[in-house]
């Protein structure tokens, strides 16, 4: 218990200097700015993400992991919706358009090319595993990911995100938390909890609710307090040193909004749940590929005051392209329900060759496209080979996503109990 007392101490003091800046409504330097409130956004989502892991004895396993998911990218939410509606105050040809796709598509493809691998290389690395699998009730996530990352081409061929897609997206995720609410029972008493859930699950049940629901509002607090001076400094640094501010926004940004899921889902895996880590960030891909992407046209429209859609130009509609074909190729790698070592490798060894072009080409917007839109054929071809020799087993996890049907595979042994 000492030491959950003292994660909170320094969590909580790590949050003084952004709440002191937004207080006084001084901001020195864009560059301390960007250190003050994003060290304030990842000590806040570090808050978020205990308070939720505390719960899971609690609430249905499924469903812990889903709402563990979606309340440790809060601050991500908070970054993503003031870009989209700074871009709705400024009217079409605000640079803020393009950093609200930016940071949108650079924490989805964050998540799927190096949080994914993670979770297996740890998993390797601490018992020698190569692979994390996952249990047959997790065909639900990979279903949903599957329906979620199909849509996702409506919109590339769109080239924009409108209200029409965010009830869509929406109902996707609404249907997945509803799935997932009846898994498998809370978490046994005999599993073993990771980090400070262990230290709460010691106290009284009243006790247990109030820290819980404390640690959320504060964090929740200083998210909204931060978001927009946070988002702004990373504009500002950018200019300041002369950096593409896309990409510093599609790429630093949210590798600090992100950070507290990671975190959580590395604390599975060290307290022997890989499978549990891998699921938290298949969630964590699930609830931004839906319901994130579907909130930044209504962020928009709420910021110009009428009703309008996010528009996608050349340069976003192939990053939009590139995430979607990302998450099909990732389906298919995760079809027999694991991630294998090697599958890791080519799923991480992927997204370095798509950083490393998109900084190479970061002054050359023709050759940026056509690189995107290569790498995005190279991710589908090879996703087409996985879907041809998985085709039934994924059409089986979609089926038993949207009807709750408990089916079996004739060709692969599959019992499916949620």
């Amino acid at each position: 218990m000492k030491k959950f007392i003292l994660l909170v101490a320094i969590a909580l003091a790590a949050t003084i200097p952004a709440l002191t800046l937004r207080i006084a409504g001084w901001y020195p330097d864009p560059i301390l700015d960007t250190a003050a409130f994003g060290i304030g956004i990842l000590a806040a989502g570090f808050m978020l993400s205990w308070g939720a892991e505390a719960a899971e004895t609690r609430i249905s396993q499924g469903l812990i992991l889903a709402l563990v998911a979606l309340v440790t990218v809060l601050p991500e939410y908070a970054v993503d919706i003031y870009y989209a509606y700074m871009a709705g105050k400024g009217g079409p040809g605000s640079p803020y358009i393009q950093y609200a796709a930016a940071n949108m598509t650079g924490a989805n493809r964050l998540l799927v090319g190096v949080a994914w691998p993670l979770m297996v290389f740890l998993h390797w690395f601490k018992d020698r595993h190569r692979a994390v699998d996952l249990a047959p009730s997790n065909a639900v996530e990979i279903g949903f990911l599957l329906i979620a990352s199909a849509y996702s081409f409506v919109i590339v061929m769109k080239e924009s995100i409108s209200l029409i897609d965010f009830v869509v997206l929406l109902a996707i995720f609404a249907l997945y938390l509803w799935r997932v609410r009846s898994s498998e029972d809370a978490v046994s008493a005999e599993k073993e909890e990771p980090g400070p859930a262990a230290a709460l699950k010691m106290l009284p049940t009243g006790q247990q609710w109030a820290i819980m629901i404390g640690l959320v509002v504060v964090a929740a607090g200083v998210i909204l307090a931060s978001a927009e001076p946070f988002a702004e400094a990373m504009v500002g640094t950018g200019r300041r040193f002369g950096f593409n501010e896309f990409l510093l926004i599609q790429w630093l940004a949210p590798l600090a909004s992100e950070a507290p899921a990671i975190v959580i889902a590395i604390l599975f895996v060290r307290a022997n749940r890989a499978g549990d880590g891998l699921v938290a960030m298949i969630s964590d891909k699930i609830n931004q590929w839906t319901l994130l992407v579907g909130m930044l046209p209504l962020a928009l429209s709420v910021g110009a005051g009428t009703i309008a859609p996010l528009p996608l130009d050349a340069r976003q509609s192939e990053e939009f392209f590139l995430t979607a074909a990302q998450s099909l190729f990732a389906i298919g790698l995760v079809a027999r329900l694991r991630l294998t070592v090697w599958s890791s490798i080519i799923l991480f060894g992927l997204f370095v060759v798509q950083v490393v072009l998109a900084f190479t080409f970061r002054n050359d917007e023709a050759e940026a496209i056509r690189t995107l839109t290569w790498l995005a054929w190279i991710y589908l071809v090879l996703a087409a080979w996985l879907f041809a020799a998985n085709a039934s087993r994924l059409a089986m996890f979609v089926v038993h996503s949207v009807t709750g049907q408990k089916i079996k595979s004739p060709k692969t042994p599959l019992k499916i109990n949620r």
